[in-house]
């Protein structure tokens, strides 16, 4: 019953929260996936490409908002995403052929202070 009511409060939650909300809350999310493996490496490691892959779809879709002409973001913001959004696909690329719990920190980071940024707007 519990499981239920907090299922059809994420729902709602989901539907009312803004664009820049769950942006946030989907990059903490791919955060928390990333923590997870990092923290838990010996035991996590084997679940580290379904947090890259998690978090790679989840760059996609914002690097293919950012390039659409009808975006409102301004130019140079747009441009910052995508840049950043590039590096992240870089970064996750070194990951997947040289994994290192150490090396998922910069992904964290990343999404981290992007997420917080999002809430402050």
């Amino acid at each position: 019953m519990q499981q239920q009511a907090a299922q059809a409060y994420q729902q709602t939650a989901t539907q009312t929260a803004s664009p820049r909300d769950l942006e946030a809350q989907l990059l903490v999310k791919a955060a928390a996936k990333m923590i997870n493996v990092q923290e838990n490496w010996e035991t996590e490691k084997s679940n580290l490409n379904v947090a890259l892959t998690y978090n790679r779809r989840l760059w996609s879709i914002f690097l293919n908002a950012v390039t659409k002409e009808d975006n409102p973001l301004p130019k140079e913001a747009r441009e910052n995403i995508a840049n950043l959004g590039l590096f992240v696909f870089n970064h996750t690329l070194k990951m997947a052929s040289e994994p290192s719990a150490e090396n998922l920190s910069v992904l964290i980071n990343i999404n981290r202070e992007i997420a917080a940024g999002l809430r402050a707007t």
